[in-house]
């Protein structure tokens, strides 16, 4: 049974199951897909189901229907397709879609570990921890804000040493153990695990595909044009250069060249890696 995904800035609002034949997606309460917004018309666009095909047409929408980015009258729908409209996203996801076809971005994008440069990853893992070890670190409940360093010399007490009530210990329960994680994570780093992330193509024929980053390592681009590779670790996820078709064509993230430092990912942050844009989402 295929799917419609609803989503806004990358947060999953609805999923609908398309067991009918006909659904209207629109502005107005009478739709199958009702999506609340000035940008939507009250009844935007429709999905006819026959067999194992789905077609996507505009109803003379004000401000159209958009799949993977281009403009469309008349659609036939494919498994990872995004549709467009007003500011949501709807991915179709049809589940009849075979695993080799579901994986045909990773095959693409994502260069196996016998393909690899063992030289060039280790760069790569030292620049991530290099750039992480950077990342300024706060201890719990310090406020580096209000922190003011001064000379002993120049501390004066207000009142006697004697006078000073002596405070009882705070006692802080240890974090209880956590005894698996869904990630397969060592339960004795499970405290602070780093929650998983994904990758999700936002540009050409791959639009919509999406990639979990469950490794420590994850190379992805077309070697001899641009490669880069995301690390995973404890302070979070990194993409550093690696290799490139031409000097000093780095990888950009939000439109920024990474240059030859590895740079830290955040939520929402639009990675361009060898012509395609990606979406990195932290779960």
């Amino acid at each position: 049974m295929s799917r419609l995904i609803l989503s806004l800035d990358g947060q999953v609002l609805a999923e609908y199951n398309m067991s009918k034949e006909r659904y209207t997606i629109g502005r107005l309460p009478d739709n199958d897909v009702r999506i609340d917004n000035p940008a939507v018309s009250g009844h935007h666009s429709l999905i006819i189901n026959i067999l194992n095909d789905s077609f996507l047409e505009d109803l003379n929408s004000t401000n159209g229907t958009y799949v993977n980015g281009k403009l469309i009258k008349k659609h036939a729908l494919q498994h990872g397709d995004v549709i467009t409209i007003g500011h949501h996203q709807l991915r179709f996801s049809d589940q009849q879609t075979n695993d080799t076809e579901q994986d045909e971005f990773e095959k693409t994008m994502v260069i196996p570990a016998g393909q690899q440069s063992a030289d060039q990853l280790a760069a790569a893992e030292k620049a991530a921890a290099v750039a992480a070890s950077a990342e300024p670190k706060v201890e719990p409940g310090e406020r580096h804000d209000l922190k003011v360093d001064m000379p002993e010399e120049e501390v004066r007490p207000s009142i006697r040493e004697e006078s000073v009530p002596v405070r009882k210990p705070v006692y802080t329960p240890e974090p209880k153990e956590h005894s698996r994680t869904s990630a397969g994570i060592d339960p004795s780093n499970a405290p602070t695990a780093l929650p998983l992330a994904k990758l999700q193509v936002l540009s050409g024929s791959f639009a919509g595909r999406e990639l979990e980053l469950t490794k420590a390592l994850t190379t992805l681009g077309r070697p001899g044009v641009q490669v880069a590779a995301i690390t995973r670790r404890a302070e979070g996820y990194f993409i550093v250069h690696v290799e490139s078709g031409e000097e000093g064509d780095y990888p950009l993230v939000n439109g920024q060249p990474i240059g030859a430092q590895a740079r830290k990912l955040n939520d929402n942050d639009v990675v361009q890696l060898a012509g395609v844009k990606m979406g990195f989402f932290a779960s």
